[in-house]
């Protein structure tokens, strides 16, 4: 599955955040393997982040990161500079944006 996120960062930590973001541990990238996690790209616009993450389950996976104690890690590490996940409901499936529309799903409509 392929979901889409927008999070928010904090007034006047783009660049501190890009800096951080440059990359990400290497027990985290396999704690994502481990959920199900196959990649992530995260955009920057201003202070708005839109991210899409493509994976077997994304609130399966929130679940199990929940605890991780790299995720916790990261989460502490990089928290800072985020104010807040843009949510239209409870839980990680309150975070997903609506799909609208994709080129590759009219094509594959038409044949």
């Amino acid at each position: 599955m392929r979901v889409a996120l927008h999070s928010i960062l904090k007034p006047g930590a783009e660049v501190a955040y890009e800096r951080d973001h440059v990359t990400i541990p290497d027990e985290l990238a396999a704690s994502f393997a481990r959920v199900g996690i196959r990649d992530w790209t995260i955009w920057r616009s201003g202070a708005d982040l839109f991210h899409l993450v493509e994976c077997d389950d994304y609130a399966a996976a929130m679940a199990a990161l929940a605890d991780d104690p790299a995720n916790l890690r990261w989460q502490a590490f990089i928290g800072p500079h985020v104010e807040r996940f843009v949510s239209a409901g409870d839980g990680p499936e309150g975070q997903l944006l609506g799909q609208v529309w994709r080129l590759a799903e009219q094509r594959d409509a038409v044949r």
